[in-house]
């Protein structure tokens, strides 16, 4: 036997050795050989690799190894964002979600579902060029995460390289990567014994091991992944159902859920969500639900989407899990648009994961009708990562010492009058941004992670730089200097520097980003981006009259007011001019021309499978004409343009008798002017 036959032989079976030790340690919590004898594996195989690095190959257990920490985790633009779902918290929910879809798809039929247990982790997207594992992402905000290859890549569930022939150009692949519940606890027991803190849960362990910067931090602990569906491919056609597809996954090499099922109809789904919910506490991982999927895949893309989720699917949650506490203490925090908000204190609860110790009570209304007073006993609930809130007030508790706690008449942070508007149920500190409290929250606001994304800029340092006077804008941000920084207490000369970068790096950004950052009331990210999709520049959207700001999906007429009278203030006018001259910037959606066409303000929808181009192509193609597209038919749209199978818009515009264009028009018209 030649040497290099005899060197390639030993290569293979130390990697499927390690491979397979890898899989029983951490996916089936059962070693078969000591961690001794395992790293004798590893060290032999990292020699041979160096000593012949033309041997080494993409699915190397050594290439899960950690690397040097990063600086930070750059940004990755999701090709087809990742949207979140919908959650329904009852059997009454569900029919309702089932009801709403067999009207859409115009049937009587029993849906075909796909059950999946819902995952207590973090979600991720994996993309593979030619099977190669090329990138991982997180979620982000859905149209934006972090480049977090080095940390996914140390996850031995995730495969390097995919399995089999006739594989996709390009594929992206999306899951929840998890830990494992007897990795947590052995995780956890590593802490406490090492004298370090333990983590609450499950899920931040996995989130806080999945952000490190340092992969060798990821890759010493237990990850494990699932995957549960495709974000987008080339060159492969997909089978017809998500249950095939799920089959097709695992051929490829990918871990599947070993607990999926399909269900046909409201008897069987119930069925199966009650035996999950049995199961829940047997399975080897956390789970905080059940997700429906429409099964078919040609009846997902005829129900399409929604601003945030898939209109075909559906999350349905287990009960919340509920505590007895007492209530401390009451008093009011003031928002960054003034809202002076109640929070009740608590003494300490671990409930759902978490150990609370406040909760808002949203508003003097909500405080009386739930009658929460000092010194109450209260149940307490959260369910998955849904904000803690008080249920009720268990009334045979109370003592005769408990109190009523008043909503103050001036603003506890400038002594501003409080004002409560005709209507409105929530009250507010007069100041506007003269009030020290509101600077706060809506500078960090501006800085947080799906506005700004100025990385090190957290809650004590603004309330530093606000008290001292650095900082009274947001554009005065972007004028500290390092001797400013520096001068913080427990900021030192490095963090500073790093602040500085972070803030240099967050000038360019997106314009939904730059929208929500700016904090206009009832202007959240949907919106920011709806705005953005609809006026495509700020000039437009400054511009805009309150008529118009209402034809954007989305925006109503109360959105519209807000956002007029927030352009309308000259000092807002004299902040964003500020952020664009510090040198903010972005790329706007599409360049538009000045050439008025007789498309120009046109508004058109788009339905059903183009041949010739995506329907994301002929939007562009329309937008710079001038024209505008939105999502759903009404009184205001001028055309919609039908391709094969339009579904239900089309139906809704001939009974609008909107005017319906086939493709062949449609390109007739772009080609025309």
């Amino acid at each position: 036997m030649t040497e290099r036959k005899q060197l390639t032989q030993r290569l293979q079976y130390l990697r499927g050795e390690i491979n397979r030790h890898n899989q029983n340690y951490f996916q089936f919590d059962a070693p078969q050989i000591p961690d001794v004898d395992f790293d004798a594996l590893m060290q032999e195989l990292q020699k041979l690799e160096e000593s012949n690095p033309s041997f080494i190959v993409a699915d190397s257990p050594t290439q899960r190894v950690g690397s040097a920490p990063l600086s930070s985790f750059e940004q990755v633009q999701h090709p087809v964002p990742m949207l979140s779902l919908a959650n329904a918290f009852s059997d009454e929910e569900f029919q309702a979600f089932d009801a709403r879809l067999n009207e859409r798809l115009d049937s009587t039929d029993e849906l075909e579902y796909m059950v999946e247990p819902k995952l207590d982790g973090l979600a991720i997207s994996l993309l593979y060029e030619e099977g190669v594992l090329v990138q991982a992402a997180t979620r982000g905000d859905g149209r934006t995460g972090e480049n977090v290859t080095n940390n996914v890549k140390t996850i031995t569930a995730i495969p390097l390289l995919l399995r089999g022939e006739g594989l996709p150009n390009k594929v992206e692949i999306r899951g929840e990567v998890f830990m494992p519940l007897a990795g947590f606890r052995r995780l956890n027991e590593r802490a406490i014994a090492a004298g370090d803190k333990a983590f609450a849960n499950p899920r931040n362990a996995a989130a806080g091991s999945l952000r490190q910067l340092d992969s060798r931090v990821a890759a010493s602990r237990p990850l494990a992944f699932y995957c549960y569906g495709i974000g987008f491919l080339e060159g492969y056609q997909l089978p017809s159902t998500q249950s095939d597809m799920f089959e097709v996954l695992a051929t490829w090499g990918l871990p599947v859920c070993d607990q999926l099922l399909v269900a046909s109809g409201l008897q069987q789904c119930h069925q199966a969500y009650r035996v999950l919910a049995e199961k829940r506490a047997l399975l080897p991982y956390e789970i905080d639900g059940v997700v429906y999927k429409i099964n078919r895949f040609s009846e997902q893309q005829r129900l399409g989407f929604v601003s945030r989720a898939p209109r075909w699917a559906i999350a349905r949650k287990f009960p919340a899990q509920e505590k007895m506490t007492t209530v401390t203490s009451i008093d009011v925090q003031v928002g960054r648009t003034g809202a002076i908000t109640p929070v009740a204190r608590l003494a300490p609860v671990f409930v759902g994961g978490v150990t609370v110790t406040n909760v808002t009570l949203h508003n003097a209304d909500e405080m009386r009708r739930k009658d929460v007073r000092i010194g109450d006993t209260v149940i307490v609930r959260r369910a998955g990562d849904v904000i803690p809130e008080i249920v009720s007030v268990v009334q045979e508790k109370r003592p005769s010492t408990s109190e009523l706690f008043v909503m103050p008449e001036r603003c506890p942070a400038c002594d501003s009058p409080v004002e409560r508007a005709d209507g409105e149920a929530i009250a507010r500190c007069s100041a506007g941004l003269y009030c020290s409290a509101q600077v706060k929250e809506s500078i960090k606001h501006f800085a947080s992670r799906k506005a700004m994304d100025v990385d090190g800029l957290g809650a004590k340092v603004v309330e530093q730089l606000v008290s001292e006077g650095l900082v009274k804008t947001p554009a005065d941000l972007y004028r500290l200097s390092l001797s400013q920084l520096s001068g913080l207490q427990r900021m030192a000369e490095k963090s500073a520097s790093n602040l500085l970068a972070a803030l240099q790096k967050s000038k360019s950004t997106t314009l939904p980003r730059f929208l929500y950052a700016l904090g206009i009331r009832e202007v959240g990210e949907v919106t920011a981006v709806s705005l953005a999709d609809y006026f495509l520049n700020l000039d437009r959207l400054r511009q805009a009259s309150v008529a118009e700001l209402e034809a954007v999906p989305d925006v109503g007429p109360v959105v519209a007011q807000h956002l007029r009278a927030f352009f309308d203030l000259a000092h807002n006018d004299d902040v964003i001019s500020s952020l664009l001259d510090m040198g903010v910037h972005w790329v706007d959606v599409v360049s538009v021309g000045e050439q008025v066409t007789a498309l120009s303000g046109k508004v058109f929808v788009l339905t059903g499978a183009l041949s010739s181009m995506s329907r994301n192509q002929a939007k562009e193609a329309l937008l710079a004409l001038g024209a505008k597209v939105t999502a759903s038919v009404s009184k205001k749209t001028d055309y919609l343009v039908a391709g094969d199978d339009p579904g239900s818009k089309l139906k809704k515009a001939l009974s609008l008798e909107v005017d319906v264009l086939s493709e062949e028009d449609l390109l007739l018209l772009i080609n025309d002017h």
